[in-house]
């Protein structure tokens, strides 16, 4: 995700103060992977520093000054070109599970054994994004969705693999 563009759409609704766009990145966002205040401030710095949003307003607060950042029409094209542009694919070809695989099957190891652990793990997050699915609200089960569904095929890969183990360990060792 880029942290950048979704600050910028953010602050397509007004000006917001560096804690307010946090808050709102976190409720829309961040429950899995909440921002910490650091990246918001270091990425309004750039973004202010790109020309893609301006201080609107700085004012006193208990601490340091508060600024107000807002988008410029720069930024607002930005936005709007990001979000025109699709998101590339992104083929798991060169995966860690199979490399695990068949240096298990390289060092006479169980590879079975190994399938049956990742299908156990796999099994195990899909519960607990289930349950989450069921109790969350529409953004939580969409998240949910997009997540069970890779998981889904990751576990049709498992059955896959374990089905074809034997072909693949006379492959790798020959």
């Amino acid at each position: 995700m880029s942290i950048g563009h979704t600050l910028l759409g953010l602050l397509e609704s007004g000006p917001r103060h560096g804690y307010d766009l946090k808050r709102a990145f976190d409720a829309h966002f961040g429950q899995d992977r909440p921002l910490h205040y650091g990246q918001v401030y270091s990425t309004m710095s750039r973004l202010l520093k790109n020309g893609l949003v301006e201080v609107d307003a700085v004012e006193p607060g208990a601490g340091p000054e508060r600024k107000r950042y807002a988008i410029t029409n720069a930024g607002v094209t930005d936005v709007a070109q990001w979000l025109a542009r699709p998101e590339k694919p992104e083929p798991y070809l060169q995966s860690t599970l199979y490399t695990k695989i068949v240096l298990a099957l390289l060092t006479d190891r169980d590879a079975a054994e190994l399938l049956d652990t990742q299908r156990a793990e796999h099994l195990r997050l899909m519960r607990g994004l289930t349950e989450r699915k069921r109790t969350g609200d529409l953004a939580d089960q969409l998240i949910c969705d997009h997540a069970l569904f890779h998981l889904e095929a990751d576990l049709r890969w498992l059955e896959l693999t374990a089905a074809r183990l034997g072909k693949l360990a006379e492959a790798v060792r020959a």
